[in-house]
């Protein structure tokens, strides 16, 4: 099993934004996306910090990606 990668926001939006999801809205500081399917994920954003592995894998499977899909778009993007 590959060693998850740790990115702080900007860094994981990109890659939410790629697998389908649009930003619809902020409160405070967690950012809700939203798929075509009617979908929602909230990302938290606090800036420069890196996301924790648990709330990381949440937030991936939330989403429908792989580890190995998400180093993928890490990369590409």
């Amino acid at each position: 099993m590959t060693r998850l990668r740790l990115v702080p926001y900007r860094d994981l939006k990109r890659v939410v934004e790629a697998a389908g999801f649009q930003w619809i809205r902020c409160e405070g500081s967690h950012n809700s996306f939203r798929n075509a399917h009617g979908q929602i994920v909230v990302v938290p954003d606090h800036g420069s910090h890196v996301i924790v592995r648990p709330l990381l894998r949440k937030i991936l499977r939330d989403v429908g990606l792989s580890v190995e899909q998400y180093e993928r778009l890490l990369r590409e993007k």
